[in-house]
């Protein structure tokens, strides 16, 4: 038999809802390609890959198209399968090995809250053909470390939005972050986020999409507190705590499925 592999629904409160991850959980660390295969095949907006390392775990992340540097959902699934499957203690820290640092999950009450690297976007001219893709009037661009960034004009119209995937696809960068103040569900920020070219043509609830999302709004707004709700057909919220240059990420999960592999790295 291979590796256990756990499906999580991230940033969320009940099953079926928020973000799904599969969690694969290593001995050792593996062949890329063939963790590119398993997430290719499980077909989620991301597939973790985590195994011992020191103190704490190695983790990766592959969409069903490419590996990425940065996947918060995917970050809080895997400390959701670490402390409910009995692999670290449910009272202690945890430490992850990226490609993006080390980043820290703890508890926060029933919250995991996670600590990541800000990713505050700069304004830039959008690429040509952007407002056209998303079917939107854009009131401010620019890109952050991994995404373009659009500000829309009000939640009514991020959550209306029908964007041409094609066109998406051929822009440059990983994806696009639309945003608008305020919302529905008491929210501070309503969000979509959409990332064709790297397999995701829209992504239910987006944790790195936070990082940029926190230091935009919590200047625009004047606080370092917000909830964010990212508008998807799923939906999820966000709970984001600007602190410098870094960025906590709280938010719940869910385990929907517990197996394993047929085969094994």
């Amino acid at each position: 038999m291979g590796p256990p592999l756990v499906q999580v629904d991230a940033f969320a409160d009940r099953p079926f809802a928020g973000n799904p991850a599969a969690v694969c959980l290593l001995d050792g660390p593996a062949d890329a390609g063939w963790m590119q295969s398993v997430a290719a095949e499980m077909n989620l907006s991301e597939t973790a890959f985590l195994h011992p390392d020191g103190d704490g775990y190695a983790l990766r992340w592959f969409t069903p198209a490419a590996e990425v540097a940065l996947c918060g959902h995917a970050t809080l699934a895997s400390a959701h399968a670490l402390w409910e499957g009995g692999h670290v203690d449910p009272g202690a820290a945890i430490a992850f090995a990226t490609l993006s640092g080390t980043l820290t999950a703890d508890r926060d009450g029933d919250l995991i809250r996670m600590d990541f690297p800000a990713t505050p976007p700069e304004a830039d001219a959008p690429p040509p053909g952007l407002a056209d893709a998303l079917g939107l009037a854009l009131r401010w661009t620019g890109r952050s470390r991994f995404d373009w960034f659009a500000e829309a004009g009000s939640p009514a119209a991020v959550a209306a939005m029908a964007p041409d995937m094609g066109r998406l696809a051929a822009l440059e960068g990983q994806g696009v972050i639309v945003s608008a103040a305020g919302g529905s569900e008491g929210a501070d920020v309503t969000s979509r986020y959409f990332a064709p070219a790297v397999g995701i043509p829209e992504d239910p609830v987006t944790g790195s999409a936070h990082c940029a999302l926190a230091p935009f709004w919590s200047a625009r707004l004047g606080r370092d507190r917000l909830v964010c709700h990212q508008a998807s057909a799923r939906g999820g919220v966000v709970r984001t705590e600007l602190r410098g240059d870094r960025v906590l990420l709280a938010g719940r999960a869910v385990t929907v499925l517990e197996g394993r592999l047929a085969t094994g790295p």
